[in-house]
């Protein structure tokens, strides 16, 4: 059964689907140097985080999209015959990433039924996080007993207290959205980077929750005539190419995964963002709840504009991964342009 909708709601998305075509979303990101202005609270983003591990069940419960993101993440290690000695997992969060590196049969390929433990890669991982009660929240779960495991917790998230060329690879996993200074924080990472070695990482980025976003955008244009920002802005996988490469990365890669989770409607899917410490933290944004009117307009709007047939709504995660390496005098590198011998044109004409 469609959900009924108020005349003035039924407005707002006949001029949103009027307009949806030429509009275009474009989310900020810091240039590179020392940020001209922060865009988020790093103490909200605190008390969210330490709040959330302080409820250990649902912390758990609702970990299922870093579990996914960081597994997803560790994969791309299958391809590096490489041993890593130390190892830093930046914006550890509940130490998702060392669940990863230490599950049975990693490798999705059938013909390798049996394979080794990704955590035997490397002798030493230290996780760093801001929050200590996410950090410390599975310290007695059994993943801890297959890797040496160092968990430190950062008085500053955007500072690195570690020597330069201290580190064999670098992880972060969906962590690194809530950085003010992203410019600067990946320069950091590149600096502690020893040479020929890599910087992985996986962040929210681009369109993530475009579906929560436009809904509650119309939900509050309808009943308080006018929108506070209520999801944070995210930088766009177009820009992150360009920032690890001012930063000092080399052979870069670069890539987007969207991962779409159903609901069974919009307030479970802001109970699993509170639960997951992922609450909205942008300097300027309006205090308190959001009011009830606005979230009955919100649930009306999202299953109108995006419901599944079955009654459950669809909430889209884009997932930006990188990897960069810190630059060596003995790394590989591309020829100079020009030096190929084989012409495209005479390729593509062929076929």
């Amino acid at each position: 059964m469609k959900p009924i909708l108020p005349r003035a709601t039924a407005a707002a998305l006949r001029s949103l689907r009027g307009t949806q075509q030429s509009c275009r979303r474009h989310y900020a990101f810091q240039a590179s140097g020392a940020p001209v202005y922060d865009v988020f609270n790093r103490k909200t983003k605190w008390i969210q985080k330490e709040r959330a591990a302080s409820n250990v069940e649902a912390s758990r419960q609702a970990d299922y999209l870093r579990d996914e993101v960081a597994t997803r993440l560790c994969e791309r290690l299958l391809d590096v015959k490489r041993h890593f000695p130390k190892v830093l997992d930046f914006g550890a969060n509940a130490c998702n990433i060392a669940k990863a590196l230490t599950r049975e049969n990693p490798d999705p390929d059938p013909a390798t039924p049996v394979s080794p433990r990704l955590s035997t890669k490397m002798s030493e991982l230290t996780a760093v996080d801001v929050s200590q009660a996410l950090l410390y929240r599975d310290a007695d779960l059994p993943f801890n007993d297959h890797m040496p495991i160092i968990r430190q917790v950062l008085g500053d998230q955007e500072n690195l207290p570690f020597e330069s060329e201290s580190f064999d690879m670098v992880m972060s996993s969906l962590s690194m959205h809530w950085i003010n200074d992203l410019p600067g924080v990946l320069a950091q990472i590149n600096r502690v980077l020893k040479p020929d070695c890599p910087f992985i990482g996986a962040m929210l980025g681009g369109d993530s929750l475009y579906e929560l976003r436009g809904s509650l955008q119309l939900a509050e244009q309808e009943r308080k005539g006018g929108i506070s920002p209520h999801v944070s802005p995210l930088a766009d996988v177009r820009d992150i190419g360009g920032l690890m490469q001012k930063a000092g990365f080399k052979m870069l890669t670069v890539d987007v995964d969207d991962i779409i989770v159903d609901y069974p409607d919009t307030f479970a899917l802001m109970q699993d963002l509170q639960a997951m410490g992922e609450s909205n933290a942008v300097l300027g944004r309006e205090m308190g709840p959001i009011s009830r009117d606005v979230l009955l307009a919100n649930e009306a709007i999202y299953r109108a504009l995006y419901g599944n047939e079955d009654g459950s709504i669809p909430a889209t995660f884009r997932i930006i991964y990188m990897i960069g390496w810190h630059e060596s005098a003995d790394q590989a590198k591309p020829l100079p342009r020009g030096s190929g011998d084989i012409n495209l044109k005479d390729i593509l004409e062929s076929k």
